[in-house]
């Protein structure tokens, strides 16, 4: 039973907030959380839980870390914020985009600082068009993404992103953007012959000659689709994709900011298939969620264009290049190095899959259990042989996450799709926990 303090909380919640992806019906059985230690949560009423998504897939240094907060409170004491606009600068986000350079992918040397990562998102779209007017071919304006591909949900965001809930209450979108299968290995299928990685990396090229190659600015994907479901492409997926964006002059941009700073078992995850990108996109992880920074990195060949160009880059944000955010991503880029989090994640995260399929495999309601590093998913069908899914209105996914935050587990959904993805700080017995949990609200919400 809910005590009240987190009754009391929650109705004058009710009373004026309004959520991200707000909803008065699903926030009634909502928690309040009043405390953060490493990766466990607490509730007004002091129940606690395991922070299974990492906050949004950002906290991954766990929550306390005395380190960003007395980098924060430094910098504040010093300079809390100064414009970071052309003529002015300070000396972490200088600091921060040198140390960016020296671990991003090679090719990737300057960077552009935004509040997050749809603000990233359409800070690329902008940059694509810029870049391919100045060299001379301003009908390159179109974005191809994919389906499950999630990109944010400002205007332009929202449009890249491939998750068809977040449209009909903001449609008509904005022309010029479409969106491919996701290569899904569990779903997608390859016609006979081809390999199923092939076959959906050849639905870009396919793509690209429908608008007209010379038409299309960018194609923007994650290196693993995060939110549309812990989607891991097959390893011959974007070599193949890097090919066509060449053949046709498209700019690959790779949505790093779930899988970047070391969350997939490698720095960016690109790099796990040996492909360069010539712009990135983060935010969460560069800060662990303690402030909102994000940014864009572009290749050295659109940065010379850019340069020779002699124009302004009519493209702004008050907030980019935020002292405080950026000297938070430096700290963060410490603990990153120091406490070597791609192999931790690697580890961990190998580590959490072969616990999730030890135990669910054979379950009869289960019908995927995947990921990279440490982001893990579990897919529950309601008949494995068929992939068939529950039905919408039966809302397994929705029983699922309360019954998971019963038994003291936080995470997030999409659909009837578990997602995981907790701190990098995280102990295997902490794992153990989140496996054991997952499987007893399946058992219980499945029968």
């Amino acid at each position: 039973m809910m005590t009240p303090a987190n009754a009391t909380l929650l109705t004058k919640d009710q009373e004026h907030l309004i959520h991200p992806l707000h909803s008065a019906a699903a926030h009634r059985k909502g928690r309040v959380w009043v405390r953060g230690e490493g990766v466990m949560l607490t509730d007004a009423d002091g129940h606690q839980c395991l922070d299974g998504l990492a906050g949004l897939w950002n906290v991954t240094a766990g929550h306390g870390r005395r380190e960003l907060v007395e980098a924060a409170s430094r910098q504040m004491s010093t300079l809390p914020y100064v414009s970071g606009y052309s003529g002015s600068s300070n000396p972490k986000a200088i600091e921060l985009a040198d140390r960016l350079s020296a671990i991003t992918y090679p090719n990737i040397n300057r960077f552009f600082f935004t509040s997050g990562g749809g603000e990233s998102t359409d800070s690329n779209i902008k940059m694509a068009r810029y870049y391919w007017k100045l060299k001379g071919k301003p009908d390159k304006t179109k974005v191809i993404s994919r389906e499950w591909g999630y990109h944010g949900v400002t205007l332009a965001a929202m449009c890249a992103t491939g998750m068809s809930i977040y449209w009909p209450m903001f449609e008509p979108r904005i022309p010029g953007f479409s969106h491919i299968p996701s290569p899904y290995p569990y779903r997608y299928e390859a016609p006979e012959g081809i390999s199923q990685g092939i076959a959906a990396a050849d639905e870009l090229e396919q793509a690209i000659l429908r608008e007209g190659p010379e038409t299309v600015a960018m194609f923007i994907a994650e290196p693993v689709q995060g939110a549309g479901g812990v989607i891991v492409p097959q390893d011959d997926y974007f070599p193949r994709i890097r090919e066509i964006c060449d053949q046709y002059e498209v700019l690959l941009v790779s949505d790093e900011v779930i899988t970047g700073f070391g969350r997939t078992g490698r720095m960016f995850g690109l790099e796990h298939w040996g492909v360069q990108p010539d712009l990135i996109q983060f935010a969460k992880a560069i800060t662990s969620g303690y402030f909102p920074l994000g940014g864009i990195g572009v290749s050295d060949e659109i940065a010379q264009v850019m340069n020779d160009s002699g124009q302004a880059w009519m493209h702004a944000y008050t907030y980019s290049a935020h002292p405080v955010g950026c000297a938070i991503g430096v700290a963060m880029l410490d603990i990153i190095e120091k406490e070597r989090f791609p192999d931790q994640a690697a580890r961990k995260g190998s580590y959490l899959l072969d616990r999730l399929q030890q135990t669910l495999t054979d379950h009869p309601r289960v019908g995927d259990v995947r990921g990279l590093g440490l982001m893990c998913a579990v897919e529950i069908v309601e008949d494995r042989d068929s992939k068939r899914s529950y039905a919408a209105d039966k809302q397994v996914g929705v029983q699922l996450q309360l019954a998971m935050t019963e038994k003291g587990l936080f995470t997030r959904m999409r659909g009837d799709v578990i997602l995981l993805a907790p701190s990098i700080a995280i102990e295997e017995h902490q794992l153990d926990r989140m496996v054991e949990i997952v499987r007893d609200a399946i058992d219980d919400v499945t029968g």
